[in-house]
């Protein structure tokens, strides 16, 4: 029977079979209603996710870096401004050397994680900067030059006692480098440039966009514009490129976006405007080129008739064009690849990398200048066998 609660009672309740049984049946009813449809998941699709993410600064504030980030104080043109920096001790026998990691466009100095722990192994000191307008630096909207960039990166040597380094720039930074290399000769002992940007002269080609339309496209973007932009860089995508796309997604939230998307169209356009492939000639210093070979983007392609960027973005003959006008350089063409040799073939990059350090940085080996080289997971038992013969030559 029921027994109904009277004015101040506690409740109690005594079921029959018969209400046990409805009950039940409401139960199981409830519960298929909650499932999902047929097509649908209970698990969150990526655009919930990203949706369901914590608005990030656009100074990176609380974003994870693997080592321990400094700061060095600027002023640029009357305003105070700071550079973000790594300065990584060997975790070796310190040789005494410093290399310095300069990054790409789309990226900050976070994704050289392997290479910097793979060189502070061999006892390399290993310095790597967010330039302004990127990672964890200020970013202001000043006139963006690849002089003032390589200027800063000199001040910030000086400011660590560093006198002489090897550079080493991916992309956009490998672009700041050779401008480095010749601004700074006798800071720059070797260089290395990995699918370096400027190596192609978009100008006769693209034409030229305003500084509002380069805005204007950085205002627009999404997650899954910046997604399906950043896929064209790799050949293979991994959880790595995930995360970048969640913290590209994190950055979209914060208030501050428009001023990070006015310095990023600043930066494009200071690309653009300050071409550097005619002065590969002028390098005197020994110089390491790596390519990716399934590498095929191009910058600005999105401005450009489709019909007449088909000549652009050839990146293996771009490479020994370039290559055939250093007059101390060796050429590595990476299989498998596309334009982030580092993240996507780490142990070939670095393998590469380590050995022209080893060769012209630290001199313990005998060099043949001018040397093309090819690096292929075929090849790597016979690339082991070569160097290990060349170092002990």
């Amino acid at each position: 029977m029921h027994r109904f609660p009277t004015s101040g009672s506690r409740t109690s309740f005594s079921a029959t079979p018969s209400a046990t049984a409805f009950f039940l049946i409401l139960t199981v009813i409830t519960s298929i209603a909650s499932l999902p449809l047929a097509g649908q998941s209970a698990i969150p699709n990526a655009q919930e996710k990203l949706d369901q993410l914590e608005p990030l600064g656009i100074g990176l504030e609380g974003g994870a870096y693997p080592f321990p980030v400094h700061y060095l104080e600027l002023v640029i043109e009357g305003q105070t401004v700071r550079m973000a920096y790594m300065d990584v001790a060997p975790g070796g026998a310190a040789n005494g050397k410093t290399v310095v990691l300069l990054h790409g466009k789309s990226f900050s100095g976070n994704y050289w994680e392997t290479t910097i722990k793979e060189l502070s192994a061999i006892g390399y000191r290993v310095v790597v900067p967010d330039q302004l307008g990127f990672g964890k630096s200020s970013k202001p909207d000043i006139r963006y030059s690849f002089d003032l960039l390589a200027g800063n990166t000199r001040k910030l040597l000086e400011s660590l006692g560093i006198a002489k380094a090897a550079i080493v720039g991916h992309s956009f930074g490998g672009m700041l480098a050779v401008y480095f290399a010749r601004d700074y000769p006798e800071t720059t002992t070797v260089l290395a440039l990995e699918n370096p940007i400027g190596i192609e002269d978009y100008r006769s080609v693209i034409p030229p966009q305003p500084l509002d339309t380069l805005f204007a496209t950085e205002m627009a973007q999404t997650p899954d514009s910046y997604s399906k932009f950043l896929k064209a860089f790799f050949l293979q995508w991994t959880p790595a490129q995930d995360k970048m796309v969640e913290q590209f997604a994190r950055i979209l939230k914060s208030p501050e976006y428009p001023r990070y998307a006015r310095a990023s169209a600043l930066i494009y356009q200071m690309m653009y405007q300050q071409p550097i492939r005619h002065e590969y000639k002028l390098l005197s210093m020994p110089t390491l080129l790596v390519i990716g070979q399934g590498d095929r983007s191009v910058f600005f392609r999105r401005y450009a008739d489709p019909e007449k960027i088909k000549s652009l973005g050839h990146w293996p003959e771009l490479g020994r064009a370039a290559f055939k006008d250093l007059k101390d350089g060796k050429l590595v063409e990476i299989e498998g690849a596309g334009h982030v040799s580092h993240m996507e073939k780490p142990q070939e990059f670095n393998t590469a990398l380590k050995a022209f350090l080893s060769e012209r940085f630290l001199g313990i080996c005998r060099y043949v200048p001018l040397r093309t080289e090819k690096y292929s997971l075929a090849s790597r038992r016979s690339r082991r066998i070569a160097m290990a013969t060349k170092i002990t030559a």
